[in-house]
């Protein structure tokens, strides 16, 4: 830790640097080594560490929690940190819930620690994005603190951009007729440009990603542990065929153990990365319903396939039906229809109608956090004078909102 604390600045921004995206980003070198490092000394969808981030910074916030760690570790005093919290305006992380943090991120901030995720990543060509990267997927934005700090990414695709991706998420013991329907969706999905997102498991996952593969489509794995990891050990040559066009993502560094909250905690990610969760077949206490809470939480659009009456694996889908919470989902047009656009291939023709520049802009900006014009140049990679123009136009087609600090991107337009 001490090694860490002490480290110069340029020394930080070499770290990060080496397996940073090459890309646009509005983040500064050394804020991106503290989200980096923040993602491997918080856990998953630590709000206490969210709330550090958002009211220090990233790299601040870090050298804080490094300093009142080294300085009282047997007592770990959140004085100066708290303090600076609340000068910053956040009052609703307390004294108590920072020692609390403070003890759970204790462990993980040894120089040696830290500097292991970066060198694994950098072994295996894994690289990690950050918000403010042209890559980072604004969607996440709407998990507020509980938001990762970064994604690190393994593979040679991309991440979904706004209204392509669907979660497809079901039982790992997933019976014939549940694994039939996953494949035909997920074939279905793919073939109107639309990425498979789902877990990478035994079962429904499995499939999903599978039939993808075999539609020469990239498909979306996020992991519950680090992606140096096949996991389960069952999908090792499926995940390396993901890799091929698509990702496996995580929120946690390389060497992370795929813990059992850790599976809970990635579904969030699994709704928030799509703009559909989709239940193909789940038990009453399916992680899937799971994913399913968290989808309706953030306002995304829940389907769910109904199965046999008879059978124990369909009683959650079920479930989710009886309650209202969730659409019947019988097939590929339900699907798209919960997307918001008609069938007949139309979900890839209206992107495909939409100007590049267009989709760069989108994907710039956020659903929850204003943005300005030149923070979106910078981070879609165009000119100002282009984004400029191209907001103009959007606004007035009412794909995007002006408000008092910025501007900020609606949900995509409803069809039919």
């Amino acid at each position: 830790m001490n090694a860490l604390l002490s480290a110069s600045t340029a020394d930080l921004v070499d770290l990060a640097a080496g397996v940073r995206a090459a890309e646009p980003s509005t983040c500064d070198p050394v804020d991106a080594f503290g989200l980096a490092a923040w993602s491997g000394v918080a856990s998953d969808g630590d709000a206490a560490a969210g709330a550090c981030r958002r009211a220090l910074g990233p790299a601040v916030s870090l050298r804080l929690v490094l300093e009142s760690l080294a300085s009282r570790r047997s007592e770990l005093d959140p004085g100066v940190l708290g303090a600076r919290m609340v000068e910053a305006g956040v009052v609703e992380v307390d004294r108590l819930e920072l020692h609390r943090a403070l003890s759970r991120w204790a462990p993980r901030v040894e120089a040696g620690i830290v500097r292991g995720w970066f060198r694994s990543a950098a072994a295996l060509g894994v690289r990690v994005v950050v918000p403010g990267d042209a890559s980072w997927p604004s969607a996440l934005d709407d998990l507020g603190d509980h938001a990762p700090a970064a994604l690190w990414l393994r593979g040679g695709g991309r991440l979904p951009g706004s209204g392509s991706g669907v979660a497809l998420v079901g039982a790992r013991a997933a019976t014939s007729y549940g694994e039939q329907v996953a494949a035909d969706l997920s074939s279905g999905l793919s073939d109107r440009g639309l990425v498979v997102v789902s877990g990478g498991a035994y079962g429904v996952d499995g499939m999903a990603h599978r039939a993808a593969v075999a539609s020469d489509a990239g498909t979306i794995a996020v992991m519950a542990g680090g992606v140096d990891r096949f996991y389960p050990t069952g999908h090792d040559d499926l995940l390396r065929a993901v890799l091929r066009d698509g990702l496996m993502v995580s929120e946690s560094p390389c060497g992370t153990m795929p813990h059992r909250f850790r599976f809970l905690s990635r579904n969030r990610l699994i709704a928030a990365l799509s703009s559909a969760v989709v239940v193909v077949e789940a038990g009453r206490r399916s992680g899937s319903l799971n994913t399913a809470g968290h989808a309706t939480a953030l306002g995304r659009p829940v389907g769910a396939v109904p199965g046999p009456v008879t059978s124990p694996l369909s009683a959650g889908s079920h479930a989710l039906l009886r309650s209202g919470l969730a659409a019947c989902v019988t097939g590929v047009p339900d699907v798209v229809e919960l997307l918001g656009v008609e069938d007949d291939l139309v979900a890839q023709a209206w992107q495909a109608e939409q100007p590049v520049d267009v989709g760069r802009v989108q994907d710039a900006l956020s659903t929850r956090v204003e943005r300005s014009t030149d923070e979106v140049a910078a981070a879609s990679g165009l000119s100002v004078t282009t984004v400029r123009t191209l907001l103009a136009e959007m606004e007035a087609d009412e794909l995007v909102e002006r408000r008092p600090a910025g501007w900020r991107r609606r949900p995509a337009p409803r069809r039919g």
